[in-house]
């Protein structure tokens, strides 16, 4: 059985598709930007800043979704440019317990929604 996850306090789908899904005990978070929620505007040409509004977007999901960054089982990081690398894993990192820490992959890609600089997509699981 599928559930559509849907909360205000993380940016509305710009597209054919939803926050999240959860089917059974699986959640699957779709890539959250740095959109603030509240005012409807991009976090620009700051990497640490821009990575922190992803992750709050995404804890926004999982707690509407009844759980939390360590129920996180699978992360993709994508990014325009793999020198920031170092600043964003440092944001990254602060929500997650280094030995329970998630399977994850963080790849370069040459564009992304709305031409920002990161996006970070989930799996979790109850």
């Amino acid at each position: 059985m599928k559930k559509i996850i849907h909360t205000p306090n993380a940016p509305a789908p710009i597209g054919p598709y939803n926050q999240a899904v959860l089917s059974g005990n699986t959640l699957y978070v779709s890539g959250q930007i740095p959109l603030d929620p509240s005012s409807g505007k991009l976090i620009e040409d700051d990497i640490k800043k821009e990575t922190l509004q992803c992750m709050k977007n995404l804890k926004a999901i999982l707690e509407a979704a009844d759980m939390s960054f360590e129920d996180v089982v699978k992360a993709t990081i994508f990014v325009k440019d793999m020198n920031c690398f170092a600043a964003i894993n440092e944001v990254y990192g602060s929500f997650f317990n280094t030995e329970t820490a998630p399977a994850r992959e963080t790849v370069e890609v040459s564009n992304l929604p709305k031409f920002v600089n990161v996006e970070i997509s989930m799996i979790a699981v109850r």
